[in-house]
């Protein structure tokens, strides 16, 4: 009896502080990033403001975690591959800082990176002091603590816009591609799409039509859906050509 309480008991505080670190987390939705300065993989200073005016992905991971912090960016890897198909190559950043400041020096980051196949000037693998890593920890909503071989953590990916403000959380080692490369797609387009002219119907189009096919695990163009939303397309043409001309007549 004594042990199946205690089991019981462990597991109520496990579901406890799943609760504490989803809180904590969703929390953080709106939060902008300090200027944090880190050291990437190959020694250089990066300052996290040097991110801006795109999208970022931010994933914090310790370098001695070979299960789910592994396993975590290897997904993540693919999920990029598949995104960047989709929204362009240079559309967003990608951010992984090591959170165990006392082991993941720049040199662990870079063969964390390296043993993972990810070689991208627009993936960054950082490390800092611990202080930093905690201020920067708080402000995306990701917590930890420390347990025997190792730490316990949410297994958390973290969409930052263009001005460094957190818009999204996403859960889990495997989540499913949509759930971190929608987010994406509204800030790479979304925000081009309320945009007058040719650039912004484009982006309209494409943020409409881009839809993911599980079949194949990437995104495609559905022109099924542009047949669908043709006559609102012409009706945006013409009014676009309407304004066009009318700026250009002589008063």
């Amino acid at each position: 009896m004594l042990a199946a309480a205690t089991a019981a008991t462990a597991a109520a505080g496990d579901r406890d502080d799943d609760s504490a670190a989803l809180r904590t987390s969703q929390a953080a939705i709106g939060r902008v990033l300090g200027d944090y300065s880190l050291t990437d993989q190959d020694g250089r200073p990066l300052r996290v403001a040097s991110l801006r005016g795109r999208p970022l992905v931010v994933s914090l991971v310790y370098t001695e975690c070979y299960y789910i912090c592994s396993g975590l960016t290897l997904h993540l890897r693919d999920v990029v591959r598949v995104a960047r198909q989709a929204l362009g190559e240079r559309s967003f950043a990608v951010l992984t800082v090591g959170f165990d400041a006392e082991h993941d020096s720049p040199q662990r980051m870079r063969t964390y990176a390296r043993e993972r196949g990810i070689v991208s000037a627009d993936w960054h693998f950082a490390s800092a002091d611990s202080a930093t890593i905690r201020r920067l920890a708080d402000d995306v909503g990701f917590t930890w603590s420390v347990v025997p071989g190792g730490f316990a953590h949410v297994a958390q990916v973290t969409v930052i816009d263009a001005g460094g403000r957190v818009v999204e959380q996403v859960y889990g080692q495997e989540f499913i591609p949509p759930a971190l490369i929608e987010p994406l797609k509204q800030l790479v387009w979304g925000g081009q799409a309320a945009r007058s002219g040719v650039r912004g119907l484009i982006d309209r189009v494409n943020l409409l039509c881009t839809v993911y096919d599980p079949s194949v695990g990437r995104y495609r163009f559905d022109y099924s859906m542009l047949i669908g939303a043709f006559p609102g397309l012409l009706v945006l043409t013409i009014a676009a050509v309407a304004i066009f001309l009318a700026r250009r007549r002589p008063r």
